[in-house]
């Protein structure tokens, strides 16, 4: 890199500056209307630009809205599925606490009954 890159930087601005106003002062020497005429001009599309400006700013909102609420929808949605897996698992969760419980009853019950057998057996 050169040393000098601050004052290129400042020799670019300054030609852009210069050029811009050479160029307006083309501009009103060479300007086919009067002054009144371009101020009009400028004024009408002027309104112009900000209908437009706020018709975007109108679309933009409406479709952000439209977003949101699908945003919202989907949520509303996830939760929904995400309660009724929590029930289900939750259900068959108590089902197989209830058949450990069965399970671990009947094996109880057969070492019970295997008990006075192993003891007549001895």
């Amino acid at each position: 890199m050169s040393d000098n890159s601050g004052s290129e930087i400042g020799a670019f601005f300054a030609g852009f500056m210069v050029g811009g106003l050479v160029g307006a002062a083309a501009a009103l020497l060479l300007a086919p209307q009067s002054g009144e005429q371009t101020r009009d001009q400028i004024k009408q599309k002027s309104i112009e630009l900000q209908g437009k400006a706020e018709d975007s700013i109108t679309d933009a909102r409406a479709k952000a809205e439209a977003v949101a609420a699908d945003i919202k929808r989907r949520a509303e949605e996830l939760q929904r599925q995400s309660k009724v897996v929590l029930e289900e698992g939750q259900k068959q969760l108590a089902e197989a606490v209830e058949e450990t419980k069965k399970a671990a009853a009947s094996v109880g019950k057969g070492k019970k009954k295997a008990a006075p057998k192993a003891a007549e057996a001895a």
